[in-house]
C-alpha cells in the first residue's frame, strides 16, 4: 500500500502540470477553435529562461520565476499577433498547418542557439520530505498541488465574474455578435493567448522543479501531446471538463447557455434565422427608409 500512495501522489502531481497545459489548449480551441500545436514549445522557453536567469544572471528562482511566466505570456501573444491574426479568416487547415510549423519554428531554434544536449536547471527550494504514516510526500508535490488548484481558481474566477472574462465567453458564442456589442474581439483573443501562455508558464516551472534535467529543446513536443489528449479526454473547450447529464445532448453541450463555463460557443450550432438577423444589422441603412416609414405611419 506504500508504494500505491506514493505512486498516486506522483501521478497526481505530474497530471496537475498536465491540467495546466491543457487549459491552455481548451481556452484557446473554445475561442477561435485553433489547435495551438506550438503551445509546449512555449513551456520549453519558459524552462530555458529559467535555466538562464539562474545559471547564467545568478539571479534567484522568484526572479527566474516572474521571468519565466512574463516570457511565456509575451511569446504567446507575439505568436498569436504574428502567425495566427493575418490567418483568422482563413481556412482552419491553414491556422493548423501556422501552427505546426510555429511549433518547428521555436524548436530548431532554441536547438540552433542552446545546443541540442539537455540543460540542469539549478533547484527553485530545496525539496524536503515529509512522512504521512508510511507514505513519504515531498514538497514538490505539495507546491505543484497547491499551485495548480490555486490556478484553476483564479482562472475561474477570471472567466466567471470580469468583465474580460464575460468578453471571452461572448467571444467564443458568437464573434460577428460580441463585435456589434462593441466587444474588441482582437484584444480579447489576444487576452485569451496571453492567459493560456500564462498558464503555460506555471507549468514550465513546476515541471523543472520535478524533473530539472529535462530540457532538451524537444522536450515541448511530448509535454504538449500528452497535454493535448488530456484536453481532448477531458473535453477540448470546456474549463471544468464534460459533464455527463448533457452527454446525451450533444448540440446542448456545445451551447454557451446551458454550460457557463465553456468557451467553446455555439457559432455553428446557432439557428439560421439568428445567424440571418446579425448579417442584417451589418448592412447599410437605405436613406430616406425611416422617413417612408413615418409617412406610411400617417
Amino acid at each position: 500500500m506504500t508504494v500505491f500512495f506514493s505512486q498516486l501522489i506522483n501521478g497526481l502531481s505530474l497530471g496537475s502540470i498536465y491540467a495546466l497545459i491543457a487549459l491552455g489548449y481548451s481556452m484557446v480551441y473554445g475561442i477561435i477553435l485553433l489547435l495551438n500545436f506550438a503551445h509546449g514549445d512555449v513551456i520549453m522557453v519558459g524552462a530555458y529562461m529559467s535555466w538562464f536567469v539562474m545559471n547564467q544572471l545568478g539571479l534567484g528562482p522568484v526572479t527566474a520565476v516572474c521571468a519565466t511566466i512574463i516570457t511565456c505570456t509575451l511569446l504567446g501573444v507575439v505568436i498569436e499577433k504574428v502567425a495566427y491574426t493575418p490567418l483568422r479568416n482563413a481556412p482552419r487547415i491553414s491556422l493548423l498547418i501556422t501552427a505546426i510549423g510555429v511549433s518547428f519554428f521555436l524548436e530548431y531554434t532554441a536547438e540552433l542557439v542552446m545546443g541540442s544536449g539537455a540543460k540542469v536547471i539549478p533547484s527553485y527550494y530545496g525539496n524536503k520530505t515529509f512522512m504521512i504514516g508510511s507514505v513519504p510526500l515531498g514538497l514538490t508535490s505539495v507546491i505543484t498541488l497547491v499551485v495548480t488548484v490555486l490556478s484553476m481558481l483564479v482562472l475561474t474566477f477570471l472567466v466567471q465574474k470580469t468583465k474580460l472574462g464575460k468578453a471571452m465567453r461572448a467571444v467564443s458564442e458568437d464573434m460577428d455578435a460580441a463585435r456589434l456589442m462593441g466587444i474588441n474581439v482582437n484584444s480579447t483573443i489576444s487576452f485569451t493567448f496571453a492567459v493560456g501562455s500564462a498558464l503555460a508558464g506555471i507549468g514550465s516551472v513546476l515541471y523543472c522543479c520535478s524533473y530539472p534535467q529535462a530540457t532538451p529543446p524537444t522536450m515541448g513536443s511530448m509535454l504538449g501531446l500528452k497535454a493535448f489528449v488530456a484536453a481532448v479526454l477531458g473535453g477540448i473547450g470546456s474549463i471544468p471538463g464534460n459533464d455527463r447529464r448533457h452527454c446525451h445532448r450533444p448540440v446542448r453541450v456545445l451551447c454557451l447557455r446551458h454550460r457557463p463555463f465553456r468557451l467553446e460557443g455555439c457559432r455553428h450550432v446557432c439557428h439560421p434565422d439568428h445567424r440571418a438577423a446579425v448579417q442584417a444589422h451589418r448592412l447599410p441603412r437605405p436613406q430616406g427608409a425611416g422617413k417612408g416609414v413615418r409617412r406610411a405611419g400617417r
